[in-house]
């Protein structure tokens, strides 16, 4: 009875080291990984929001709810006139001194591009769940240290926007389930360019987080985007500039 009872304490044991061992070794989709990221980040607050900041002398202003969204961009300029850009998903809009102006469709572009740009880097990784999104697992990395999930995202032409070409690499903390760097390529007219963005300054401002970030590019025109990481471990990236957002404020929107 005794050498059965420890045989049985032997099987429970190595059938639960076996269930361990299967657990830690299960590899998470990238689509799973994003949605921890997300979740991590606040989750679905930001899609029932009112967000402010204020980035290089221009007050920003982000409304999200039901699908709908409202971003705005303002500034006073050197001759005393306001500018307001109002891109909503009607469209674009310029207003001078509460007047609105017309503008080219080249301009609209411009202008478009621009204003999305700065709302869609201050609350990321949320986005990146949107339908043009197409995330894919290049595996695991190691940056300072730290172990990291390497995804990368593209755009469909459909709903991807006017830069839909650009090509993001995001490393997700795998402890933390943040997006502590990311990388991206976009098209210029001379050529393509690149930028490696490494976040600090994270703060939770009513439940949503929110990072700055050096901005760096590489000094090697040889170096591949996903190879971003390993060049600033190598001090091969140059600062460019500091990505910072200041007075960041956040309503929730009860529905």
């Amino acid at each position: 009875m005794k050498y059965l009872q420890i045989l049985l304490i032997l099987v429970l044991f190595f059938n639960c080291k076996n269930e361990n061992s299967k657990a830690e070794t299960e590899t998470l989709t990238a689509n799973e990984i994003i949605d921890k990221s997300i979740e991590v980040a606040g989750g679905g607050k930001f899609d029932s929001s009112t967000i402010k900041f204020v980035f290089r002398d221009h007050r920003y202003t982000a409304i999200r709810t039901k699908g709908k969204f409202r971003y705005t961009r303002f500034k006073v300029d050197e001759n005393k006139d306001s500018i307001l850009d109002i891109l909503k998903n009607e469209g674009f809009r310029r207003y001078t001194n509460m007047k609105q102006v017309r503008v080219s469709d080249s301009m609209i572009v411009k202008y478009t591009a621009s204003v999305n740009s700065v709302h869609y880097f201050s609350v990321l990784p949320h986005g990146l769940n949107d339908k043009a999104v197409n995330k894919k697992l290049l595996g695991e990395e190691q940056i300072k240290e730290n172990n990291y999930y390497k995804i990368e995202v593209t755009f469909n032409q459909e709903g991807g926007g006017e830069d839909y070409e650009d090509v993001f690499i995001y490393w997700i903390n795998k402890s933390t389930f943040k997006p502590d760097y990311l990388a991206y390529s976009y098209n210029e007219d001379d050529g393509i360019g690149m930028r490696f963005r490494e976040a600090f300054n994270e703060r939770y401002v009513n439940g949503l987080r929110f990072v700055d970030y050096n901005n760096y590019k590489s000094e090697n025109p040889e170096t591949k985007l996903e190879d971003l990481a390993n060049a600033l471990e190598s001090n091969q990236l140059k600062l460019l500039s500091k990505i910072e957002l200041e007075n960041v404020e956040v309503d929730l929107i009860d529905l």
